[in-house]
């Protein structure tokens, strides 16, 4: 985030037993950035500018190379990315992949990146919709186009071969499109991917409070969501899936962490889904912060989990 920041809270020492690679990332002082004004266009544009940047140069080597092309679908930019052995016949299953960002971050070649990066999980096409965001384009631009990506794909691909996930905000519009699909009368993909999801921008679970001065990389965003909301209630649902009808989901995988500012969602969603009857899979790792353990050692688990689940249900659907 950027540096014009408040004075940071250094977290408790991280648990022993953890890589020193993982135990590093969980060591860093908690910094809280102070955000624009709601109405401020110009502060948001270089607060995500500077994020942006910031991102970038964390995620630098972190993602292998793979084919990839920016293409336009439904009139959304969108990229599809290709990891090697991946399957590429008309018929071959595609991962609709949401990046994250609260909701404001993480476009344009951010997206492709972080596209790449998540691909290391399942070795299938991705489309990856670069997705409008505030300030320029509020609640529910990108809900929007996500859908129109989506539509698009059903165009092309059986609902069996398709996978929908996302992380944070991604998983925010995941499960968002999942409940404007159900709507719709639109078809259900095979499987629901939800890393770490950002499913309720009121904020009102306990790890809110709980973990605030434990949780790295994350702090609390209601500034973020009263922009991206554009005056809408947060608790309606297309904004807080989590205040949604989960009845008839696609089988989901959730995955958190004990350090994880977003477990409260993370939990009350599965527990939502599994009292309507949706096949759902929890995974809470111990110490994963919300952005993951990034290089160390402790990430393989989470990855080979959501390989599983991917390959489980895209033969199973």
């Amino acid at each position: 985030m950027p540096e014009d920041t408040v004075i940071p809270v250094i977290p408790p020492a991280a648990p022993t037993f953890l890589s020193e690679a993982a135990r590093a990332g969980l060591e860093v002082p908690i910094v809280r950035t102070p955000f624009p004004a709601v109405d401020d266009v110009a502060g948001w544009t270089t607060y995500v500018e500077q994020s942006d940047a910031f991102v970038a140069d964390m995620l630098s080597g972190m993602a292998l190379p793979m084919e990839s092309s920016l293409e336009q679908i439904a009139g959304v930019p969108t990229y599809v990315v290709t990891p090697s052995g991946a399957p590429t016949g008309d018929d071959s299953p595609v991962f609709l992949s949401i990046h994250g960002g609260a909701l404001i971050m993480g476009g344009g070649d951010l997206t492709r990146v972080m596209t790449e990066i998540s691909a290391l999980s399942s070795p299938l096409v991705h489309w990856a919709p670069d997705y409008r965001m505030p300030p320029a384009h509020p609640y529910p631009a990108g809900l929007d186009d996500v859908m129109a990506v989506y539509r698009a794909l059903l165009e092309v691909r059986d609902p069996s071969q398709i996978i929908v996930g996302g992380g944070s905000a991604g998983g925010n519009l995941a499960a968002a499109l999942i409940l404007k699909a159900k709507d719709e009368n639109l078809p259900m993909p095979a499987g629901l991917v939800l890393l770490t999801p950002e499913v309720d921008l009121t904020e009102s679970g306990d790890s809110f409070t709980t973990l605030a001065d434990v949780s790295v990389g994350l702090q609390s965003l209601l500034d973020v969501n009263a922009l991206y909301a554009d005056g809408h209630d947060l608790t309606e649902p297309y904004l807080s899936p989590l205040f949604g009808d989960v009845t008839g989901f696609p089988p989901t995988l959730l995955i958190s962490g004990t350090r994880d500012l977003y477990l409260s969602n993370t939990v009350r969603l599965h527990r939502k889904l599994r009292e309507a009857g949706v096949d759902a899979d929890l995974h809470i790792f111990d110490g994963r912060p919300h952005a993951g353990y990034g290089n160390a050692p402790e990430e393989a688990a989470v990855s080979a989990e959501v390989g599983a689940f991917v390959q489980k249900h895209l033969h199973t659907a």
